[in-house]
């Protein structure tokens, strides 16, 4: 019997048997977008009667007996960063309330054409600066655990829709942790991938390689389907990696007697973590070296991932968005302001050494997976924190100074270039969702996905392997 926190390859192959029409999933999820959207506010800019078109031809095209895209009737939410040709895409800003896509990004061609069907946006803070879900278009996205608590960001309201079984998989993408605090906040999972494997287009620099994106699911096999249709190269993107998406679609899990795994709950002293938060990931190390696997307290040195994160965001920032702050100072929250303004005094010196010091921290994370199989850690310092806050001003008493400080555990992987998964690991004492981080050196998605495999069924507490679903109903 398929419900909504049916997995989604379970789901299409319903759809595919005939035993389920597209349309009466999708009605399905349209009956609990209604019951639970108006609280949870992961979803904007749904349009029914286009997902209702959508779904309709996906059955006369189950009827045809034609060959069926892995996504195939799967109700689906785009980032509300990503163009959908005809569809109101705001970046969660003022500046953009009112803009309609003329066009189609490659990553929303690609699930079209895997037969997924479009039902809504997910929502996102404004041009997705920060790790919690807020904007002034469609206000705040919450956590389906806590309704009173953030859902993180920038993918929070993807991250939150899944969790509260409004669709079948979600995309987003990441920057400083937008895929990955999000899905650590709300039980879900989410992939920082390697910089090439899912082409961005079109884009205003295909060199650009702090920001990527990536899927959300409800669990690794889920991820790994939809990672099989974002992933691969395309002819219009000269950077994209030549391996096929379908490489990704379904790794079994790896057996994690003998696996080296280094773990760290701050690579060394590099940022403070909630003592919640650090319980459940010291817990994650004694549950793997249970399993047979072989924990050793490690981390790789990254001294100069600050300043070349800091620097490359700012840079990134200033260019563009400058222009947005001088036409309209006053759309722009101000957390964001500063962070364009500290780009302005930027060199292209600056900028150089930024890139230089990615080359290096890219060869010490190189070094340091010689030794192990994976990296495991906090993808965020902090549990959920209230929804009417910015951000953490302070984690056990220290003074969290900028609206980035408290993302350092998500960031300083990000300028590695290796890829991440944010997996479902426990909850704190108040019942709060936290994730495990599993880092693996560049380009190491499959091995990755079948370890963050294993880890979930180990663990058992992400919501599509059985563990504690939201109460909100």
């Amino acid at each position: 019997m398929i419900d909504v926190y049916s997995s989604a390859r379970e789901m299409a192959a319903a759809v595919a048997r005939r035993e389920v029409s597209a349309r009466e999933l999708l009605t399905l999820h349209l009956d609990r977008i209604a019951r639970v959207n108006g609280t949870v506010n992961a979803l904007v800019s749904i349009d029914v009667d286009r997902a209702h078109a959508q779904a309709a031809a996906a059955d006369d095209l189950t009827s045809s007996g034609a060959e069926l895209g892995a996504l195939h009737g799967l109700p689906y939410a785009v980032k509300d960063t990503h163009h959908v040709a005809g569809w109101r895409t705001t970046f969660g800003s003022p500046v953009m309330a009112d803009h309609v896509s003329a066009y189609d990004e490659l990553v929303v061609e690609r699930v079209r054409a895997a037969g997924a069907v479009v039902v809504a946006k997910s929502n996102t803070p404004e041009f997705a600066a920060g790790s919690h879900t807020f904007n002034p278009v469609f206000g705040t996205t919450v956590n389906p655990y806590d309704t009173g608590r953030s859902a993180g960001g920038s993918s929070g309201g993807a991250a939150a829709a899944l969790a509260s079984g409004m669709v079948a998989l979600a995309d987003g993408s990441d920057m400083g942790g937008s895929l990955r605090n999000p899905a650590s906040f709300c039980n879900v999972v989410g992939l920082r991938p390697t910089w090439g494997r899912v082409p961005t287009w079109p884009t205003w620099n295909l060199w650009e390689t702090v920001s990527v994106q990536g899927p959300l699911a409800r669990d690794v096999g889920d991820l790994a389907m939809l990672l099989g249709v974002l992933a691969g190269p395309d002819p219009r993107v000269p950077t994209a990696d030549s391996t096929p998406g379908a490489v990704f679609a379904d790794p079994a899990p790896v057996g994690l007697r003998g696996l080296r795994v280094a773990l760290s709950v701050d690579l060394g002293g590099a940022f403070e973590v909630d003592r919640s938060v650090a319980d459940v990931v010291r817990a994650a190390g004694v549950d793997l070296a249970g399993a047979g696997a072989q924990v050793e307290e490690a981390w790789p040195e990254l001294p100069d991932a600050e300043a070349t994160f800091r620097t490359l965001r700012a840079w990134l920032m200033d260019y563009t968005l400058g222009a947005v702050l001088d036409r309209r100072p006053g759309d722009v929250k101000e957390s964001l302001a500063d962070n364009i303004r500290a780009g302005r005094p930027l060199t292209g010196r600056d900028v150089a050494e930024a890139y230089a010091g990615r080359s290096a921290l890219a060869e010490q994370a190189r070094r340091f997976f010689a030794s192990f199989d994976v990296l495991a850690m906090p993808v965020s310092q902090v549990p959920p924190f209230p929804a009417d806050q910015e951000y953490p001003t302070a984690i056990n008493g220290r003074p969290q100074d900028t609206y980035l400080d408290w993302m350092r555990s998500a960031y300083l992987i990000t300028v590695t270039g290796c890829p991440a998964i944010s997996v479902p690991a426990g909850f704190t004492p108040e019942g709060l969702p936290v994730g495990l981080q599993l880092v693996g050196p560049a380009g190491s998605e499959r091995r990755l996905l079948a370890i963050a495999r294993a880890y979930e069924e180990l663990s058992g507490a992400g919501i599509g392997v059985g563990g504690p679903r939201p109460a909100i109903r």
